[in-house]
């Protein structure tokens, strides 16, 4: 019975809890994007602080007797069932902009991604590692546990934050975006390697033995294989996998089961060494590809629209202003320097790969988020022994900074002309020409649409919705690329001139169907058919 009573205590909390965090949110969410011009994510995050268990959370609320949010045991300050959701809600996210990002791209921009990748986590580790001999008592040498610490600290990208903003830009599927979403996934991978390098150097010291490289070896190649087979395996099985849960003819048993595989993924991710969001986001890329990525995207709508908020905003909550005190000056140096040395560390590699200075501005920012990942890091330091309470309020400190700066940097930095040069051989491969049609409604248009849209895929094109909340689509097979837009009542397809007249055939051919249909309809609507065919049965 007292069993009973506690379990349903703790799920009344967590139920208070999400009600308090959705309201919160979509509140200041809402305003930070209508009057400050700010993506969404910067509101879920200040939100989360406002209402967190080191802000008005803490308060004792009359008729419950204890705080909506109170301070919880161990390195997470919020509950384990509502961190469990920020967990879900991230594996969600991931998953989504794995969907969202363009699969071929990807592939194109996978080595740029590393050279960018790889460019930010040196530069990185060296600042943040000389920050701390620079300004720690006691710090002679980057060798020391600590400059290790903050160098390892340095290197992390919060690839969660930074989807969820080009995702509200409509920008996943730029080079730009593969390109940051494939260096943070590298970025990750060599900090996990460097966290477990740095773990084994303190625990060694500790214990007065010699350091165990081969150990270090071995969990530094079970994560980088991990997430190099996976990632190959999922985009060979993906299509036949698709096509066998087909043969159930039930677009419920395919969501609910390529979203299992997903949270699959990111268990064994996490069970190798790696971040949870790798595998989730490397099972959505893996699906890209595939016919019923758009239906994935459409269903997981609601999901990703109910739990992404909550992740965020427990993000938020994990800031405890009292621990950024002692470590004010520390943590400011050492946040402006991480943050210049991963914008000039992703981006100079960026700039001399084939982005122009803006789109290397634009990678060096979206490299620039910290979030949970700094937090992951900071919470490993802290139990092994690397670091102190002093160095867990710099890495709070980073993430807060990093995170709150990022998001305006990234949408300001994408306003404007593409930021990848074309080689010599693709020029003139940017001219389109746009083929419209106006409607005399919004409904006539969206048949038409949807139509059109099926047809292509009948052709075997692959159909890419690039946001969920405008009708906006890209439709790709071998080198012909196409865009097709409905603003209301009117319908405008953009593609290359050589395949003009490719286009235009299709949608005539749609359009003489919807007159087909159209005066077929016409016909059945004359008082005489449509008597005789809705009361014929009830006059015999």
């Amino acid at each position: 019975m007292h069993d009973t009573h506690n379990i349903t205590s703790l799920m009344t909390m967590l139920v208070l809890q999400l009600a308090a965090i959705l309201v919160a949110t979509r509140i200041v969410g809402h305003l930070a994007q209508r009057y400050l011009k700010q993506p969404r994510v910067m509101g879920e995050m200040v939100a989360g602080m406002i209402i967190g268990p080191f802000a008005l959370g803490a308060l004792r609320l009359p008729g419950l007797g204890v705080p909506l949010f109170p301070v919880a045991e161990g390195l997470i300050p919020v509950s384990p069932q509502l961190y469990g959701f920020s967990v879900v809600a991230s594996i969600v996210l991931l998953f989504l902009a794995g969907l969202e990002t363009d699969l071929p791209t990807f592939l194109k921009f996978s080595g740029l991604g590393g050279v960018v990748g790889l460019g930010g986590v040196v530069v990185s580790f060296v600042v943040g590692a000389l920050v701390a001999v620079l300004m720690l008592p006691g710090v002679q040498s980057v060798a020391h546990p600590s400059a290790l610490f903050l160098g390892v600290l340095a290197t992390a990208t919060s690839v969660g934050i930074t989807a969820r903003i080009l995702s509200e830009q409509k920008k996943m599927a730029t080079p730009e975006a593969v390109t940051i979403l494939s260096a943070a996934v590298l970025d990750d991978v060599i900090g996990i390697i460097l966290l477990a390098v740095v773990v084994g150097v303190v625990q060694t010291e500790a214990a007065g033995g010699t350091l165990d490289w081969a150990a270090i070896g071995m969990v530094a190649l079970k994560a980088f294989g991990f997430w190099l087979i996976a990632t190959v395996l999922g985009i060979l099985i993906a299509p036949r996998l698709t096509r066998g849960l087909k043969a159930f003819q039930s677009m419920e048993v395919t969501v609910g089961t390529t979203f299992g595989i997903a949270l699959f993924l990111a268990g064994l991710s996490e069970m190798v060494g790696l971040a949870m969001i790798i595998g989730a986001y490397v099972a959505g890329l893996s699906l890209s590809q595939t016919d019923v990525a758009h239906e994935l995207q459409e269903r997981m709508s609601g999901v990703y629209e109910f739990l992404v908020p909550i992740f965020f905003a427990v993000m938020g909550m994990m800031v405890d202003f009292r621990a950024l005190g002692p470590v004010l000056v520390v943590g400011a140096v050492y946040a402006v320097a991480v943050i210049l040395a991963k914008v000039v560390g992703a981006g100079v590699p960026a700039l001399l790969t084939g982005f122009t200075p803006r789109g290397a501005l634009r990678v060096g920012a979206g490299m620039l988020p910290r979030g949970e990942v700094s937090l992951i890091i900071a919470g490993i330091g802290l139990s092994s022994g690397a670091i102190g309470a002093d160095l867990f309020g710099v890495a709070v400190l980073t993430m807060l900074v990093s995170t709150l700066v990022a998001p305006p940097i990234l949408v300001r930095s994408f306003q404007g002309a593409p930021g990848f040069r074309r080689r010599t051989e693709e020029k003139g491969a940017g001219e389109m020409t746009t083929v419209g049609l106006e409607f005399p409604s919004a409904i006539t248009a969206d048949f038409f649409r949807r139509s059109l849209v099926r047809s292509f895929r009948d052709e075997e094109f692959f159909v890419y919705r690039v946001d969920h909340q405008q009708t906006l689509y890209h439709i790709r097979k071998d080198d012909i690329h196409i865009t097709l837009r409905q603003d209301s009542g009117r319908i405008e397809v953009t593609t290359s001139p050589r395949h003009e007249q490719y286009v235009r055939l299709m949608m005539v051919e749609e359009t003489l169907q919807l007159k087909e249909m159209l005066d077929s309809l016409q016909t059945m609507s004359r008082p005489d058919a449509m008597g005789q065919s809705l009361l014929g049965g009830l006059l015999d």
